[in-house]
């Protein structure tokens, strides 16, 4: 088993949400899907200091208001990651090109369309529901999402 500690960012601009099309990486899981902007924490890093880092190498702009959402933990095959999600709404600089993928201003109503991991329905729901920090479990076999469970209560998985 491999686990990892990570973290995942949305960023609320004017022009929608920014996701990142994951096209430009070989071998990767995320391949051809939409998702935030993130990745692994390194040794020593706390999350706000790994997202804050992460946002400003794969887009360029530097968040100047931010909060953590909730804690995502991936259950996928041989993988265990615990992911701290975060938004942001205040940002400054300039898009940059990003070597993992497309930078795209999504269109909220437009999310549901995308390529998107099964869960991160649940956890855009989540977003616009709630506002305290919220605990999400998703279990995968491959890409298909078996179980999930929101602060330890299973909930019901449509696919």
């Amino acid at each position: 088993m491999n686990r990892y500690e990570t973290t995942l960012c949305y960023i609320y601009g004017p022009s929608g949400i920014l996701m990142l099309h994951r096209t430009k990486k070989e071998n990767d899981i995320n391949k051809d899907k939409y998702i935030g902007v993130g990745g692994h924490l390194e040794h020593g890093e706390s999350p706000e200091e790994c997202v804050m880092r992460e946002v400003k190498e794969e887009t360029g702009l530097t968040m100047k208001s931010f909060r953590l959402r909730g804690i995502i933990t991936f259950v996928i095959d041989d993988i265990d990651e615990c992911t701290f999600l975060y938004t942001c709404d205040d940002f400054e600089g300039d898009l940059i090109t990003c070597k993992e993928g497309d930078l795209e201003w999504i269109d909220p109503e437009r999310i549901e369309e995308l390529p998107l991991w099964p869960g991160d329905k649940i956890f855009f729901r989540l977003l616009k529901e709630r506002q305290d920090v919220f605990s999400l479990k998703l279990t995968y076999i491959h890409d298909q999402l078996t179980e999930a469970a929101v602060d330890g209560k299973k909930i019901e998985v449509v696919v």
